[in-house]
């Protein structure tokens, strides 16, 4: 098995375009509903994608075969911090432990740094224990639980990583400088 920071050489990364909706889309909506337990409606991706697309990240192989994706935005959060946020992060199950979704996470995460980001938020299920290890593992941090969060009545916990140490309610200085260095 390859190391966790050292992606499969044929697999290639790319950032998501809005030119490339009708190729993706659908490989996109399909790998995510596999994996997460929301329903997510076209609207919901289209609302990310639209205005957030170069947040999102996909892995690819050498046929251009959606292997992963991770989805995200960043915005104020009421009126205060600049908040990144990874709402869908998914890859086919035969792709993971060989470091995909770390490399897409991390993609997503050093985007958000450049453009200043305060933190970086985002939900898992409590039950998804390798989804925690690897936010874990990215320097987040569980900030809260959140009970029946999602509409199958599971519940999940929030995970933040603190890039500016002004956020941090932990103290220190978090993010960019606690990220394993870059694949």
């Amino acid at each position: 098995m390859a190391s966790d920071f050292s992606p499969p050489p044929e697999l290639r990364y790319v950032q998501y375009h809005s030119s490339k909706e009708t190729t993706y889309l659908s490989a996109i909506r399909q790998l995510i509903s596999q994996d997460l337990s929301e329903p997510y409606s076209i609207y919901v991706y289209r609302y990310f994608l639209y205005q957030w697309g170069d947040l999102c990240f996909m892995a690819l192989d050498e046929k251009d075969n959606l292997l992963g994706v991770v989805i995200s935005k960043l915005e104020l959060h009421r009126g205060g911090p600049l908040r990144g946020y990874i709402a869908m992060l998914a890859v086919r199950e035969e792709y993971r432990g060989r470091g995909v979704a770390t490399k897409l996470v991390r993609m997503a995460v050093d985007v958000m740094i450049e453009r200043d980001a305060d933190e970086i938020a985002l939900e898992t299920e409590v039950t998804n224990t390798a989804a925690m290890k690897l936010y874990e593992r990215l320097g987040f941090l569980r900030s809260k639980r959140l009970h029946r969060y999602y509409l199958n009545g599971n519940s999940a916990f929030r995970f933040m990583l603190f890039v500016k140490e002004s956020t941090g309610q932990y103290g220190g200085e978090y993010g960019a400088a606690q990220l394993p260095p870059s694949a």
